[in-house]
Formats: C-alpha cells, sequence, structure tokens
C-alpha cells in the first residue's frame, strides 16, 4: 500500500510541477561571446540575460524566448538587415539598445521585425534608435510595444526613413507609453483592429500618426507635436479618439479623411495650422474638444455632413471654420471667443445665433488683408447688412444657441503654451 501511495504522490508532483527537464532554463551572455550562438542553444521557453556591453548581431528568434538586457546592453546590426527578426510566438524583447538597421526600403530593414505569425509578442523598456523601421510588425495577433524610446535615421530626407512602429494586419495590439521622434511617421497603420493606442509621444515627424483601413480601436491621452501632421486618421470607422494632444504641427492637428460612426472628444488642439481638417466624413461625433490658437479651427469640405458637433470651445482661432459647402450645417451649444450676441435670460446660451461664415469672413479668405480693417466702421456696416439681407448671404456652419462661456476653464495655459 505505501508503494502505490508513494506512486501516487510522485505522479502528482510531476503533473503540478511538471518535469525538471522542461523547467525554464536562464542563459546569461557576457560581451565577446555570441548571442547568437545563445538564441540557437536555448530552449523553448528560455530566459537569456545579456550582460552590459556591446554586441554586433543580426538575430534571428525563431522559438518562444525570453531576451532581457542587464543594464542596457547595446545590440547593433551593423547597418545591415533586420537588428532582430522574431518568426516564433511568445517572444519577449527587453532592456536593450537596439540600434543600426540597414537602410533598404524594399526589404522593411528594422530594428525589430515581427513576422506574420509571430503572435503575441512583447516588446519594452527598449532604446530603438538610428534603424530605419524601429519595428515592423506584420500579421501578428496581441503585439505589445510598451514604453520604448524610438528614432530612426535623422541624417536621411524624411522620405527616405521609415516608421517608427509599423502595424500590417493585426488585431488585437496594445501600443502604449512610446516616445517617437526623427522618423517619416512615427505609428504608420494599416488593415488593423481592435487596438489601444494609449500615452505616446509623438514629435519631429512628418506625421505623429499616418492611419487607414483600420477599425474599432482607441486613441486616448497620446500627444503630437511640431510635425507637419499630428493625427492622420483615414478610411476608418467606429474608432474612439479622446483625451489627445496635438499642437505645433504646421498643417493640421488631427485629420479625419472619409471616416464614419467615431467619437472624438475631450481633445486639445492647439497652434496648428488647421485645428481639425474633417474631409468627407459623416456620421461622428465631435464633443468637448478645446480648439485654440490656430490658423483655422476646423476645415470642413467634401460633403463631410450628419457630424455632431457639439460643447466644443473654438477660442482665438484666426478663423474659427472654414466651410465649404451648398447648404447650412448646424452644430449645437459650442462655445465661439467671437460671438457677439447676449443672454437675456441668463441660461448660459446666447439669444441670437452664431453663424462661422458670413460674407465678411469670405472676403477675409480671399484677400487675408483686409483683416487690418476688421475694425473699421466700413466692415462692421458690410457685416451687419450681409445679415439683413439673406441675398447676401453664404452657407455657414450655424449654432442656435451658443455656450457663453467655455467648457475648459482652464484655457489660459494652453494658450499662453502654443505662444511662439
Amino acid at each position: 500500500m505505501s508503494e502505490i501511495i508513494c506512486r501516487n504522490i510522485i505522479i502528482f508532483l510531476f503533473l503540478l510541477y511538471g518535469s525538471p527537464s522542461l523547467a525554464a532554463k536562464e542563459w546569461t551572455v557576457a560581451p565577446g561571446e555570441s548571442l547568437s550562438a545563445a538564441v540557437q542553444a536555448a530552449a523553448p521557453g528560455d530566459v537569456i540575460s545579456v550582460e552590459r556591453g556591446y554586441y554586433r548581431d543580426n538575430l534571428v528568434i525563431d522559438k518562444p524566448l525570453v531576451l532581457r538586457g542587464l543594464n542596457r546592453p547595446t545590440l547593433s546590426g551593423g547597418n545591415r538587415d533586420d537588428v532582430i527578426r522574431i518568426k516564433a510566438k511568445d517572444v519577449v524583447i527587453e532592456g536593450f539598445i537596439i540600434r543600426d538597421s540597414g537602410t533598404d526600403l524594399t526589404a522593411q530593414n528594422a530594428g525589430i521585425y515581427v513576422e506574420p505569425g509571430a503572435d503575441r509578442a512583447i516588446i519594452r523598456n527598449n532604446d530603438l534608435t538610428y534603424n530605419l523601421f524601429g519595428t515592423w510588425i506584420e500579421g501578428v495577433d496581441g503585439v505589445r510595444v510598451i514604453n520604448n524610446l524610438i528614432t530612426g535615421k535623422r541624417d536621411l530626407r524624411s522620405a527616405d526613413r521609415g516608421n517608427g512602429i509599423q502595424l500590417y494586419n493585426t488585431t488585437n495590439a496594445r501600443i502604449i507609453d512610446n516616445n517617437i521622434s526623427f522618423c517619416r511617421d512615427a505609428i504608420y497603420v494599416d488593415i488593423t483592429y481592435d487596438a489601444v493606442f494609449r500615452g505616446n509621444r509623438l514629435h519631429h515627424l512628418r506625421y505623429g500618426t499616418h492611419y487607414m483601413n483600420s477599425h474599432n480601436n482607441l486613441w486616448e491621452n497620446n500627444e503630437s507635436y511640431l510635425n507637419r501632421g499630428g493625427l492622420a486618421l483615414m478610411m476608418v470607422r467606429n474608432q474612439v479618439v479622446r483625451n489627445n494632444v496635438a499642437w505645433g504641427n504646421t498643417d493640421h492637428g488631427i485629420l479625419l479623411r472619409t471616416m464614419q460612426d467615431s467619437t472624438l472628444e475631450n481633445n486639445v488642439v492647439a497652434r496648428n495650422g488647421k485645428g481639425f481638417f474633417i474631409y468627407d466624413a459623416e456620421y461622428n461625433t465631435v464633443r468637448n474638444n478645446l480648439i485654440i490658437n490656430n490658423r483655422i479651427g476646423i476645415h470642413l469640405w467634401a460633403g463631410s455632413i450628419h457630424n455632431d458637433v457639439q460643447g466644443n470651445d473654438f477660442i482665438q482661432n484666426r478663423n474659427q471654420v472654414r466651410y465649404v459647402a451648398a447648404h447650412d450645417e448646424e452644430w449645437r451649444n459650442n462655445y465661439w471667443s467671437n460671438y457677439v450676441g447676449w443672454d437675456r435670460d441668463a441660461d448660459g446660451f446666447g439669444d441670437v445665433p452664431y453663424e462661422a461664415n458670413d460674407l465678411v469672413d469670405r472676403l477675409i479668405w480671399k484677400f487675408p488683408y483686409m483683416k487690418l480693417l476688421m475694425s473699421s466702421p466700413a466692415v462692421q456696416t458690410l457685416r451687419m447688412v450681409a445679415r439683413q439681407f439673406p441675398l447676401l448671404r453664404s452657407p455657414s456652419i450655424v449654432d442656435p444657441g451658443p455656450r457663453m462661456q467655455p467648457l475648459h476653464t482652464d484655457w489660459g495655459r494652453w494658450f499662453e503654451r502654443t505662444l511662439d
């Protein structure tokens, strides 16, 4: 009886803890030793710890492994090919300086290249510097790119650089808390679903985000600044874009191009060429955003209709709205810093509608030097006559009940922050 009990105990312990031969092994690589040799020798599930030092290699990882840097070792690809190429599921890369990929745009040379099928790759706490693409990620589910510093080959022309993070045909990606600069575009996204982009800082680029053909994703708490364009969201639907900041971008803060059924809320767009550029976008909700000190607050064009625009603060934009259409579009309960109406019943909303595009606005677009005469009696009389005689009136954005006070009571700090 005791023999049977002992045998059962052994079987139970085997099932509970597994065979000792199957336990993950930890390998340590020191300067002067080969990383590729360690990867080849390791078994699936092993941990390879790399001591601080300089390593020249082009790694191919074809099994589940954890590759962990100790005290920030440097891994250089010698300006050729990919520095690391991941071919297997469940690979973790963390704690490295990864640099010096090749420069072949056709081959998509990258600091870390994640091949189709390499699901659940985790890339975190690395410096990816002087690579063509920081990461190229294609055809995977559940990738995590977290808390990396990514910079491109800044001595190349912008058009000759790759992107910081490139996602193609992925699902359930999490792109969180990365700082990306001096690439072509920080985050380039195509055919990607159910992803979260949160807490990233994107600056000194062509576009902070270049994004298309992707649906059901969340963008929140990202900051895009000092680029040509901030967030460019194109040919997409069912997006939530909230709590982002886009400032100092020469073209646009947030671009919506052929976008439907999405919500954009609580974003700040400040000192951009255009705060929002809305082109061929329908059935979206744009609410509670702060749009301040842009050349144009919102540029609305190309049949962008049936959008619910309410509760936004338009403050000190040189042109609050540029609207090109054949019919009026109604927005509701926004604050307009140039509104000159009144609130007799003190309910917090103006008694007369706000019209964004009257005859004077149109003339200013065509003849910018007219701004010098904005306070003149002649221009004020022209504006009053245009309101009295509808034949002189152009299609406009009309807000029938504009707010008398801004929703964002701290707007002043954004205005001061964005002064040249």
